[in-house]
């Protein structure tokens, strides 16, 4: 493995709570699209990119490798680290654990600088185990997690569906009906009904109203296509979709952004007719293709998405450090 020169090669810490400025956001963004060209898939998740633009909770860490390129310096390298909330350190708490996401420069791979943070993440997190992201399943992600001792514990799926493909029709179970979602009014009853359907996710059960505040006022948000089925004027589901824009030679892509079903409304079937419900929206804007991101373990809901025709195409996989 060659190595960057130790001259030209920085690594910068930066506090997360505040954003990072626009010149290192629009550095951080190419990087992104370097290495999401050559990857084939997003190396951040999207809970990352907005900390990058608008900043996050306390404790969280921006790592920023940098290389000369001439007269300036470029970042090629970034990490993510999201460590517990202060306080947590004792020894009651120490199994509380920190998350991170990485990514390197295609350019710049193999030359030192995904050891070199997650060295540094691993040091940072310290005594908390930490979870890292590796986006696509890469083997030399798989490499440099067993070079520092982590182990693989979980797979995301992304599956795909051809949209031109015939839908099955939509048939609500009795009294319950679907209506969009409205900003400013539904907030607080989401948020329960998404805690409890969600309660035993990593990600989706902790959203809280800041979270959902950020979504929703984002470019790509539209209500109209954020759906809520409800059965005596109280919310049991939702599916909430989303839309990627078309990205140079990439068409549009809708994408089941998430479907979640109270627990007391489970097992009628009311998750597989939300599914629906969206993707009939999103064939309806135009769109060909829809994704979805499922857990790999997750058997009851892969063989929902199987069945109306969706089939995976890539894997993420998170590895864990030791306690």
């Amino acid at each position: 493995m060659s190595t960057e020169p130790a001259a030209s090669r920085h690594l910068r810490v930066l506090d997360g709570l505040d954003g990072l400025d626009a010149e290192l956001v629009a550095s951080v963004r190419r990087l992104l699209a370097a290495a999401q060209e050559a990857d084939g898939t997003a190396a951040l998740n999207e809970q990352t990119l907005l900390a990058i633009e608008v900043g996050d909770a306390p404790g969280a860490r921006h790592l920023l490798g940098t290389a000369s390129a001439g007269s300036r310096e470029a970042v090629v390298a970034y990490a993510h680290l999201d460590l517990p909330a202060p306080g947590s350190g004792s020894d009651i708490d120490a199994l509380v654990e920190a998350s991170a996401e990485c990514v390197v420069h295609p350019e710049h791979r193999r030359r030192g600088w995904g050891t070199a943070l997650l060295r540094h993440v691993l040091g940072e997190s310290a005594p908390h185990p930490v979870r890292v992201w590796a986006h696509g399943d890469h083997p030399g992600a798989a490499a440099l997690a067993r070079s520092l001792g982590l182990d693989r514990v979980r797979e995301l799926w992304q599956m795909r569906r051809d949209l031109t493909v015939p839908l099955p029709d939509v048939e609500l179970p009795a009294g319950v009906h679907v209506r969009a979602f409205v900003v400013g009014v539904d907030e607080p009853e989401w948020l329960a009904m998404n805690a409890r359907a969600f309660a035993d996710h990593p990600e989706q059960g902790g959203i809280d109203a800041t979270d959902l505040a950020r979504r929703t006022a984002a470019e790509w948000f539209d209500a109209d296509g954020f759906f809520l089925a409800e059965r005596d004027n109280r919310p049991v589901g939702f599916h909430w979709t989303k839309v990627h824009p078309a990205d140079g030679s990439r068409p549009p892509v809708g994408e089941v952004y998430v479907v979640g079903v109270d627990p007391l409304a489970q097992g009628g079937g009311l998750g597989r007719v939300l599914t629906l419900i969206g993707l009939h929206h999103l064939r309806d804007l135009g769109l060909g293709e829809v994704m979805l991101y499922v857990e790999g373990d997750n058997l009851p809901a892969r063989r929902i998405y199987e069945r109306l025709g969706f089939a995976r195409v890539s894997t993420d996989v998170q590895y864990r450090s030791s306690p």
